[in-house]
This record gives structure tokens, C-alpha cells and sequence, in this order.
């Protein structure tokens, strides 16, 4: 089943993938990804940093111009092809447990750090749960996240001039 049925719309022939790329949350670690991001819509990349946004809002010329475009159909084939290695390469767990051992882990935590386009943290704790949930997953551990999604953000900080 594809990632596809949650974008509302459909993407062009040859840009599905792009759809598989903006629900996973690896873009925010791989700067190629990131670079693949800020081709489709600068200025959109810029002020969101968020994938979903940009493949639901950009316009289907940009689309259908960026369908049409070998070096970018080049760059979405190589982050398409680096996720798949991602997925089906060996890690620690699967070498060392057997595949029905483990069961599934449940990580809770009011906040996770993964991306800025996900404001669902506040500061270093939110960080570093965001990191935990990289690590498992380059571990390959059975881990699902269980925290508060916050509709408008966790809360922004702000110093005034005196500091405070």
C-alpha cells in the first residue's frame, strides 16, 4: 500500500515517490534529501522546511515541469533508491534477535525533536528523544513513539531586551 493515499493530491507520472519521501521523516537528517526539497519549491523550502506542505501546495506546472526535468528525476531516483537501501539493509537487531522475539517497544515522552517543521518540542529533551528515535531506528529496534501532538506548535521562548 502506498504512502500516497494520504497526500490529497495525486502527484504526475514519475514523481509517486516523492510522496514515499515527504512522510518520511529521514529528509531531515540527509542533506540531499533536503536539496531535493528546496528544487521543487525554494522560497516554500525556506520558510517551512516541511515536505508535506510543499508536495500538497506546490503548483502542478511546477510538478509537471519538475516531472520533465532529467536531473531532477535523477536526484528523486537516487533519494528514492538511498531510502530503499535504508529500509532493507541489515541492522543490529535483526542480526542479533530472532524476528518474533522482541515484540514491539512503546517510547513515551511529552515532546520529540525530530524536525523543525514538526514543532512538537520545546528545547533539549524534545531533542534528545528525537535522537533516540533516529538511533532506534538505525538500530532497526521494534520502537513506536507515543507522545501529544500539539496542533499549534509546543510553545515558542523569546527573550525581551532587558533579557528576561
Amino acid at each position: 500500500m502506498s504512502i500516497q493515499r494520504f497526500l490529497p493530491r495525486k502527484l504526475p507520472p514519475g514523481l509517486e515517490g516523492l510522496a514515499e519521501l515527504a512522510f518520511d521523516l529521514r529528509w531531515n537528517a540527509r542533506h540531499s534529501a533536503a536539496a531535493l526539497w528546496r528544487a521543487v519549491d525554494p522560497a516554500l523550502w525556506k520558510a517551512t522546511e516541511n515536505p508535506v506542505l510543499i508536495a500538497e501546495s506546490v503548483s502542478r506546472a511546477r510538478l509537471d515541469a519538475l516531472a520533465a526535468d532529467n536531473e531532477f528525476m535523477g536526484a528523486l531516483s537516487t533519494e528514492i533508491e538511498a531510502r530503499t537501501r535504508y529500509l532493507q539493509a541489515p541492522t543490529w537487531v535483526n542480526r542479533t534477535f530472532a524476528s518474533d522475539s522482541l515484540g514491539q517497544i512503546a517510547y513515551f515522552s511529552m515532546e520529540y525533536g525530530i524536525a523543525e517543521a514538526l514543532p512538537i518540542y520545546s528545547g533539549g529533551l524534545g531533542l534528545l528523544a528525537g535522537d533516540h528515535l533516529k538511533a532506534a531506528s538505525d538500530l532497526g529496534l521494534p520502537l513506536v513513539a507515543v507522545g501529544l501532538l500539539y496542533q499549534q506548535g509546543y510553545f515558542r521562548q523569546s527573550l525581551d531586551a532587558e533579557g528576561g
